[in-house]
């Protein structure tokens, strides 16, 4: 289930990460998702929607880091 716009996202992601990183987190869900469509691309027994959503904060975390306000900020 790709994410079609921000708001889509899960409250989990939207109440939690900066816009930019919300950008981030959709396109990269939204690639995996199609990236991983095949059981055969997917490691163990992990559904579609749960190796995407791992790309996905991979993806925000090579970008973002939680501050010690438990806020995600970029890294410099």
């Amino acid at each position: 289930m790709p994410y079609q716009s921000k708001n889509a996202l899960p409250d989990s992601v939207k109440n939690v990460l900066p816009a930019h990183a919300q950008e981030i987190y959709q396109q990269a869900f939204n690639h995996a998702w199609d990236e991983y469509q095949e059981k055969k691309d997917r490691r163990g027994n992990e559904s579609r929607e749960e190796v995407s959503h791992k790309v996905a904060w991979s993806a925000v975390k090579s970008k973002y880091e939680k501050g010690d306000d438990d806020k995600w900020h970029p890294k410099h």
